[in-house]
This record gives structure tokens, C-alpha cells and sequence, in this order.
């Protein structure tokens, strides 16, 4: 694909510039303001602009020799070649930046953690510099679930044993001999018998949970 260089950034043709998320000045210089523009680095950029969604924050583009120097930039820097970037990673994952910009083509990774930023470039496969570390994640380790109070237990166990109760009530009305039994009692041992079976089944479900 093509290379074009521009004396300054302003001179970019605005119907030639065809990367949305990067202006001309972005990529320029910052030192001189020239704009070397190579037009296979500039689709790989946008593309990976594209794929992670998120804005790049770009320290350095292109770099004019003379900027380069001043510097201290590698004298075969593919900045000055206008296939480099230096992306800041305020607001990315380095790890998943990377395997992105890998997945784009990138071929070249310089990390400089203590600075910010990442160096990645289409020129031979290499890297150097120091990882980022992959740190574990702060989610607590899920503990088992307990009743947060012991009253919680006996309220759920007072609850399912008046259930029970109730079901036994109804059951027993559906029940002939029991029906004709209670009804044979007066109301107030009718009352009494009902209660006892109550308590009875509260107990036994209290000694099953235990």
C-alpha cells in the first residue's frame, strides 16, 4: 500500500483520510509536524480501534529523523517509518490489547509498564521491555450459606411444622374414622386433640433437623 509524507499535518487531503477514530494530527509529529502516513499501518490501527471499542490514547506516531534524535529515539525506529505507535493503556488491559493488536497483525511489542504505554508496530516479530504482571482478581472465594441467625433456623422449622399441621387437619377431615372421631369429642377437646398433634409434629420435625 502506499506511503505518503507531508511537510505538515494540515496538508492531509481530507477526502483521502479515511480513519475515522485518528485525526491527521494524532499521527503527526509532535515534534515538527510532519505526517508520514503508511496506509497498511493506519488500516491496521483502525481495525484494532474497531475491535477493542474503546478510545486509543496515542503518545508518539510518526517521528521526523530530526525529532527522533531529539528524543533519543532508536535509530532504526519504526517510528520513522510511520508503522509504530505508542498506545497508552489507561484504559485498556495490556494483555488483552495485545493478543487484539497480535490478532490484527502487529508484530512488534515494546512494554514500558512504569511509563503507560505500549509500543506496537507491522516491522519484524520481536519484543522487549517488561510485561505487565497479571494480577488475581479481588472476588471473594464463595463460603457456604448459613442462616445468618440461629432465631432464622427455628422461625423456618416453626413455619414448616404449622404447615405440616395444617395438611395433617386436612387430611384427617378427608379421613373418615378420624373425622368421626374428633366429631365425637366436645369442641374444647376437639381443640385439645388438634393441638397435641400440632405439638407432636413440631417435635419430631424439630429432633429431624437437629
Amino acid at each position: 500500500m502506499a506511503k505518503t509524507l507531508y511537510d505538515h499535518w494540515s496538508e492531509a487531503p481530507a477526502s483521502a483520510w479515511r480513519w475515522p477514530s485518528f485525526s491527521p494530527q494524532e499521527i503527526a509529529c509532535r515534534g515538527t509536524g510532519k505526517l508520514m502516513v503508511d496506509e497498511r499501518a493506519m488500516d491496521m490501527l483502525q481495525a484494532l480501534r474497531d475491535e477493542i471499542g474503546k478510545p486509543m490514547i496515542l503518545n508518539s506516531a510518526y517521528r521526523s529523523p530530526e525529532h527522533n534524535r531529539a528524543v533519543g529515539g532508536a535509530t532504526r525506529s519504526k517510528h520513522l517509518e510511520g508503522i509504530a505507535f505508542d498506545c497508552r493503556m489507561d484504559n485498556h488491559d495490556p494483555h488483552q490489547f495485545e493478543a487484539a493488536a497480535r490478532a490484527k497483525g502487529f508484530t512488534g511489542f515494546g512494554y514500558y509498564p512504569k511509563s503507560g504505554f505500549m509500543h506496537i508496530d507491522t516491522g519484524p516479530a520481536r519484543s522487549w521491555g517488561t510485561h505487565w504482571p497479571k494480577t488475581a482478581t479481588n472476588w471473594p472465594e464463595e463460603t457456604p450459606k448459613k442462616p445468618e441467625k440461629l432465631s432464622e433456623d427455628k422461625e423456618a422449622q416453626a413455619a414448616a411444622g404449622a404447615g405440616a399441621a395444617v395438611s395433617v387437619g386436612a387430611a384427617l377431615e378427608h379421613i373418615p374414622a378420624a373425622g368421626g372421631l374428633l366429631g365425637s369429642l366436645a369442641p374444647k377437646a376437639q381443640i385439645a386433640a388438634i393441638v397435641l398433634a400440632v405439638l407432636l409434629i413440631a417435635y419430631l420435625l424439630w429432633k429431624k433437623g437437629r
